[in-house]
């Protein structure tokens, strides 16, 4: 079979292909209409989440404590976490020890 005519056949296949997705795409359009939700996802998703924190942004902000003269604070609040040094503490915590590091 020449490459011209695997061509052809190719570029057939392709129509067929076109109107069959024309095709679906008109019987999901006659459906009715979804109701849309009141409250956008984007919405829902900052309202109950915590800000997010680097590993990087919480060091620093312990260090600066620390040069605070707050070192022992810094120990007892990475303690409180279960940990024994930064790195331990789950990166879910994050939030919370920034919080509990801007209230010293």
């Amino acid at each position: 079979m020449s490459k011209t005519k695997l061509l052809l056949e190719v570029i057939q296949d392709m129509r067929t292909l076109a109107d069959s997705l024309e095709a679906l795409c008109d019987a999901v359009m006659s459906n009715e209409p979804q109701p849309e939700p009141t409250e956008s996802v984007e919405e829902f998703e900052t309202k109950d989440s915590k800000p997010t924190f680097t590993f990087e942004e919480v060091r620093a902000t312990l260090a600066k404590k620390s040069k605070d003269g707050k070192s022992a604070d810094v120990r007892a609040l990475i303690n409180r976490y279960g940990a024994t040094k930064l790195s331990d503490i789950k990166q879910d915590d994050y939030s919370d020890v920034m919080q509990e590091a801007e209230a010293m």
